[in-house]
Order: C-alpha cells, then structure tokens, then sequence
C-alpha cells in the first residue's frame, strides 16, 4: 500500500466509514452531486454577550458538516488544558468545545451528553451535523457537548500532508519516509507524545469540572467508545451511562484487525446477491469477481480515462489494486451503498472501468483532509503497536498483511506516549451501558460488543440487522437512545421495534434492483 494511502486510509477504526455513511445520506437528501461543501466546523457570528455553562463562556456558531448542505446552530467556546500535565506551565492547548442547548420547552437535566466521535483523529464538532438527527429526542431534555480530542478539529490539529507522495511507491521505506517528515512538521507545535486517549480522558474531565456538572452520559462511535470506556474505568463516579455504537473492546489491539473483519463482512454482505437469482445471474459470485478483478490489477493495472465527479473534469489515472482495495472498505461500512459494488466490480471484469474509477477517485478525494492522521498515529502507536504483527492467515484476504507491516514500521519511529498498566483490561462497571453493533460492520462485528457487554451487568447488547458501522441513526434507534438517557436502564427497552429494520436489496444493474 502506498504511503499517501496509508495517511489517507490509515487504521482508522470509525470514522472513514461514518463519514462515508454520512456523505451518502447527506449527498442522497439534497440530491447534489458535485464538489462538497467545505467543513467549517464553527463559522463566526457576530460578536455577542457570552453564554455561560459553569465557567466556560460561549458564542454563537455554525457547525457545518464535513459533506452536504445540512448545518447545526451551537455555542462554541474553548477550554486551556496543559499539554503536558507533567508540565502545568508548559505549553498550554486550547480545546475547542460546541454545546448544543437543549430545548426551552421543558426540564433539562443536569448531566449533558457527551458524543466522543470516531478515527481516532476526528473532530466532534465537524461531525455532529452528520449524526444530529439522532439526537432530538435526546435534545427535548439533554444538552449535548462536543469536544474535539486533542489533535483533531480545532484543538490543536494534527494533520498530516502526504505532499507529492509517489502513489506507486508502496515500500516500507517510503511510508516511513513521509512519516518522519510528518513528524518534523508537526513537533514544531506539538509534543506528539501528548495525543493519546489517557491524554484526552484528562481533557473531559477537566471539561465536565469546567462546566460544573457532576455526571455526563457518554455516547461514544467506534474509537470513541475507547474513549468512553476509558473514561468510566478512570472515572466512575463521574459516568452516568455510556453508549457504545460500533464497539472497539479495551482488550483488543488494532493492529491486525482490519483485514479479516472486512473479508467476514463482505460475504455477509455479498450473499445478499448470491442468495438473489436475479444478482446472481446478472453479476455471479461477488466475491470471485472481487479476487479475479484484484489479480488482474496486480499484474496488469489499466489506465482508465473517466470523468471527474467533482470537477467534470476528464481524467485518465491507473487504477491501482490498493486504491480499488480501500474503495471497497469504506463502501463496506455502508451495506445499502455497498449494494453496487457487485455491478462494478463485474463491468469491471467485462472491461468497463470507468465507473470503478470515478468513484474511487471521489471517495479518495473528500476523505483527503477528513482526518488528523498525525493525531491518530499518536495514539495507535501508544497503544496498540504491539499488535502491529503479520499473520499468515490474513495474506489472502483482500487487505492483506500491507497495511499492518506499514504501520508497524512507523510506530518504531513515531513519538510515543505512555498508557497505564491496566488500559486493555476489560471495563468492568455496573454503569448502566446500551452497546449497539451492526450486523455487517466490517470493522467492529457483533462478537466484539458480545465480549464487552459480559464484564458489564447493567448492560445489554442490541445488534441491529443488515446494518454496518455507526449505527445510532439506523431505524428507531433515535428513540430507544433517547429512552435509554431518561431512564439509565438498557434492561427494560422494548427493542422490537429494530425487527422492522430491512435488508438491502443488491443492485442488478446501475439503475438499481430487479423489484
């Protein structure tokens, strides 16, 4: 894999594919191809008479999101932490906080919601407007908090520029190369040992001092449900419920996860078109195409002239099997978009690629600037460097060992910080916990929530069915999440509701499925 899609694609754990998720839900509602809006997490309004939540003084603001035309009306206001705590009159971060005010026609609780958002390197703030939706409910009495982690957003970020990269450079070199140059850059303003996820537990709580409140209810998606249960073990006086969307377990390392996961979900998700005649017939067996159509670019990669989906430009670019490879991950975390890569990945046998082309090129496109890769090498490389090891049986799958034995390869050169000795143990907690996981997520599968949901006995596990990676917003989940922040007490949902939640129906054809 080349070192430009290393930074690009990393091992991010969520956010890629929430925010692929949520570039097809906001490109599909205001049915507006072309170029996306640029993220302007907190667009300055006019100068107004601060707002005060305890101590900390807010303004109005706009959080935009990463990818369409919806948008979040905030107060915005910021919060001095030490980088180094060590260090309290060291060098000083100014984390970046939007409080979402819950509405005026009721009581408002005292314990707000925190969304801890994924990556890791994602700002909270960008990303709310891309998930609000789900939140409404939880609104009506709840104020929600967002923080943006050290190195992400505006607290501070830490964003990686692959510059002039050689994209056919795949070499171990080459990634460490750019890595070191990375460094250099970003220790200018940075201490990159400082950017870890204990770093960032510091942080919230010192925000939830801040603003005077004794308990906060976490919602944390993907990566941030380390965050969340980080929080609780360090923290349980002060947790009053968590909610951990698509999870990661504190016992697992992410260093060698990806690649099987992926391939689990795929035939999951690729039987939905071997077990429909009509798919079948029309495109085969996915899976096979999939492997016929990665040999064929390993050893004879085309070039392919297409049009630019965001310029409407004509471009002509070889197409790489690690550029088709990354297409397919991020479309796997979206089961109702991933329905057409059966259709592409067959015309793309039969020759025709250029559809294959365009829309890898776009998807590289906007997750360009969409993560703090810097921030996210702190952390992955702090915490989970040591399962950064090539297995045998994962050189067959569709990512391969590549991706490990690159990343493995800059954690040896990357500043690391420190974690405490019991970090991966499992979080053993009777805070009460709601731990949803999707039934084709590639990245986090149901058996992952099955192992946290054991170690705690107030928690109850919901997988919901035919869905992918963050899944708070899929179906009625808004309301059994709003449910579950009332009352603290994921026993007594009635979840029946999710039983209506449908598959996705494969596409036969560009212009959709065969009714």
């Amino acid at each position: 894999m080349s070192p430009r899609n290393i930074f690009r694609i990393g091992v991010a754990v969520a956010a890629l594919g929430w925010l692929g998720w949520s570039w097809y839900r906001t490109h599909h509602a205001v049915d507006a191809p072309g170029k996306p809006t640029t993220t302007k997490a907190a667009t300055a309004a006019p100068p107004a008479k601060p707002r005060m939540y305890g101590r900390i003084a807010f303004h109005p603001c706009t959080l935009a999101p990463q990818y369409g035309a919806l948008s979040v009306e905030a107060q915005c206001g910021t919060l001095s932490v030490p980088e180094d705590r060590a260090q309290p009159n060291g060098r000083k971060l100014a984390l970046a906080i939007a409080w979402v005010p819950a509405s005026d026609n009721g009581e408002v609780a005292d314990d707000p919601v925190f969304m801890l958002a994924g990556g890791p390197g994602q700002s909270a703030r960008d990303s709310y407007p891309q998930v609000a939706g789900a939140f409404g409910d939880v609104l009506k009495h709840r104020n929600v908090v967002l923080v943006d982690q050290r190195g992400t957003g505006g607290s501070n970020l830490l964003s990686c520029d692959s510059g002039d990269a050689d994209e056919t450079d795949a070499s171990t070199a080459a990634a460490v190369a750019m890595a070191q140059r990375c460094i250099a850059e970003l220790s200018k303003n940075a201490d990159l040992r400082f950017y870890t996820t204990t770093d960032a537990i510091a942080d919230l709580e010192d925000v939830r001092t801040a603003l005077g409140v004794a308990q906060l209810n976490l919602i944390g998606i993907s990566y941030g449900t380390r965050v969340a249960q980080q929080y609780a073990m360090r923290h349980p006086a002060s947790t009053r419920s968590i909610v951990l969307d698509s999870t990661v377990p504190n016992t697992l390392g992410l260093g060698n996860i990806f690649a099987r996961n992926l391939d689990d979900a795929l035939a999951l998700q690729f039987a939905q078109c071997t077990e429909a005649p009509a798919c079948k017939a029309r495109v085969g067996e996915p899976r096979a195409e999939l492997s016929k159509l990665m040999a064929t670019l390993r050893t004879s990669p085309p070039t392919v002239r297409y049009r630019d989906a965001g310029t409407g430009e004509w471009r002509e670019d070889t197409l790489s099997p690690d550029r088709i490879a990354g297409m397919v991950r991020m479309y796997a975390y979206m089961p109702l978009v991933a329905t057409i890569l059966p259709v592409l990945i067959h015309d793309a046998n039969e020759g025709h690629y250029e559809n294959l082309a365009a829309l890898s090129r776009m998807m590289q496109g906007e997750m360009k600037d969409a993560m703090a890769m810097g921030m996210q090498m702190s952390v992955v490389c702090s915490e989970d460097a040591d399962s950064m090891v090539a297995r045998k049986e994962d050189a067959d799958t569709l990512l391969g060992n590549g991706m490990t034995e690159a990343m493995a390869a800059i954690c040896k050169v990357w500043p690391r910080g420190d974690m405490p000795a019991d970090f991966h143990k499992p979080l053993a907690t009777r805070v009460p916990a709601l731990v949803l996981e999707g039934e084709f997520d590639p990245v986090t599968p149901p058996r992952y929530g099955e192992e946290v949901v054991r170690t705690l006995p107030n928690g109850r596990l919901l997988v919901l069915r035919g869905q992918g990676h963050n899944v708070i917003g899929a179906g009625c989940m808004p309301k059994l999440f709003a449910q579950f922040l009332q009352d603290a007490n994921a026993k007594t949902l009635d979840a029946k509701c999710l039983d209506t939640l449908a598959y996705a129906q494969p596409f036969t054809s560009f212009n959709g499925w065969q009714p």
